[in-house]
């Protein structure tokens, strides 16, 4: 059986006896199996990340920027494999994977550009002969922790910033999809990259918990569960550490009578059951803003849910493929039977469906409930898989307050064809990233990846400028040169005094 081991810059680390299984959604086998690392590999690959950094940051800007474009080009390279490679490990049908992969390398194309981001700025005669000037440096080692729903972006997101502005990065992947990411680090040390800069450690609670711990490494970002990323944020902050954390969603589209409904289905499609719902910035809620446009939104609903396709992640026809693991299948089946007990109306259910010759496979079809209130815990709570809730809501105020008061703040979506309800909808709305008839309103990478409330912990945002922020420190300078003609009077006084 092939063995996934981690990917570090020294030799002999200790041996391990715990290992995850490492399945293939398609038809619920063993394809792999990864290796478990412990607080013994986590130090060894930390001392390889000092000895190894202070170089690295010393390296000009310049020449940082050159590994980042030899890296994309190396990925774009093998993007084919990359995508097969993932999507057999995690599910999502080879379009999506290379969408993963896309939107991953656009933080890398923005990496690209460090020289200038990390400019810093000057003032000429703060006081009397005084100049002050501030630039940003390395913070030294940091981690990412990252889920299994995204193998290749959010890696990238983090990695490619930290280690653009000069820092040491160690990345903790999900041990359910873990290959992508050690493939990575390899065409980022053919990238030109030097050993101890990027290193992969695999394993589960015990190694996270060792990395929250370390008092070498200065920052941890996090991406998953909104409970566990409060649990990594409060003992990553409680140990000194600068730490972003990223939680869960429930992400709300709300539907305008004056919307285009043929378009809003089109997306719905798309941005609710798209790579199986498994994505924070899917949209698993609807909310139709009036009896009749529910009703007219509903009856186009119904046919384009039975029209998607679900199969095997190679099949170039497929809408979305299987789920990640057998336990993720079962826990959205128990939120959809959850859903019929709290009184939803179960318009179309995807339990127990099956693909012919993957009868094993992880396969969940569509699922579509109308008459979902506030009160249920299936609209309270993240399903994470191909299940699409409707809401109604009478008047545009009411449809306002849901995703507003929802205790997720990840993204929401308004369709509507009039300015001004869009216009009071973004400034209003207590969420973080708001779309205007765009399904699913990820940040292009030159902003920033950010949600509110128990959508994210921590006061810095992913990628961007956010992103150079959270990785990097302020050092500030005010320097005076004497022309050599020094005398009492000439004694130094505080710019803001002089």
């Amino acid at each position: 059986m092939r063995e996934i081991t981690h990917k570090l810059a020294f030799e002999n680390a200790q041996a391990t006896t715990r290992f995850s299984d490492v399945f293939d959604p398609n038809n619920g086998t063993v394809q792999a199996r990864v290796t478990l690392g412990d607080k013994a590999l986590l130090d060894a690959a930390v001392r390889a990340a000092k000895q190894a950094q202070p170089a690295w940051a010393a390296v000009n800007p310049q020449r940082r920027a050159r590994v980042m474009f030899n890296f994309k080009a190396l990925v774009e390279q093998h993007m084919d494999e990359l995508a097969h490679m993932l999507s057999s490990e995690h599910g999502k049908v080879i379009a999506d994977a290379k969408g993963d992969i896309q939107r991953g390398l656009e933080v890398i194309e923005f990496c690209c550009g460090i020289p200038h981001v990390l400019k810093g700025e000057f003032t000429q005669g703060a006081g009397p002969g005084i100049d002050v000037y501030s630039f940003r440096q390395p913070l030294g080692i940091g981690v990412g922790i990252t889920p299994f729903n995204f193998p290749a972006m959010i890696p990238l997101w983090m990695s490619g910033v930290a280690i653009a502005t000069g820092n040491a990065f160690i990345l903790k992947p999900s041990e359910r999809d873990p290959s992508v990411p050690v493939r990575l680090a390899e065409l980022f040390q053919e990238a030109g990259l030097p050993e101890g800069i990027l290193q992969v450690v695999q394993g589960d609670k015990e190694m996270v918990d060792a990395i929250l711990d370390h008092p070498d490494i200065a920052a941890v970002s996090f991406v998953g569960s909104s409970d566990i990323a409060h649990y990594v944020y409060k003992r990553g902050v409680d140990a000194g550490k600068r730490v972003q954390a990223m939680g869960g969603a429930k992400n709300h589209g709300i539907v305008m009578p004056d919307a285009d409904l043929d378009q809003v289905v089109s997306d719905l499609a798309g941005a609710a059951f798209g790579s199986a719902g498994e994505r924070c910035m899917a949209l698993p809620v609807v909310v139709p803003v009036g009896e009749k446009t529910a009703i007219a939104l509903r009856e186009k609903l119904i046919p384009a849910i039975h029209a998607l396709r679900v199969g095997v992640s190679t099949d170039a026809e497929a809408h979305y493929g299987p789920v990640v693991n057998a336990a993720h299948k079962a826990k959205v089946e128990s939120y959809i039977q959850m859903g019929v007990d709290e009184g939803a109306e179960l318009v179309i259910d995807g339990r127990g469906f099956t693909l012919q010759g993957h009868e094993q496979g992880f396969f969940i079809g569509p699922s579509l409930f109308d008459r979902v209130t506030t009160k249920m815990r299936t609209y309270q709570e993240e399903i994470f898989g191909p299940v699409l809730q409707i809401v109604r809501a009478d008047t545009f105020e009411e449809a306002l307050e849901l995703p507003s008061q929802h205790q997720y703040g990840n993204g929401v979506a308004l369709f509507t064809r009039n300015g001004h309800a869009a216009r009071e909808f973004a400034a209003r709305v207590n969420v973080g990233m708001v779309g205007i008839n765009v399904p699913i309103p990820v940040p292009v990478a030159y902003h920033t990846f950010g949600g509110w409330k128990r959508s994210a912990f921590g006061d810095t945002n992913q990628h961007g400028m956010e992103g150079v922020k959270f990785w990097t420190k302020v050092k500030t300078v005010t320097q005076r040169w004497p022309d050599g003609g020094a005398s009492a009077d000439s004694a130094f006084v505080i710019p803001t005094m002089g």
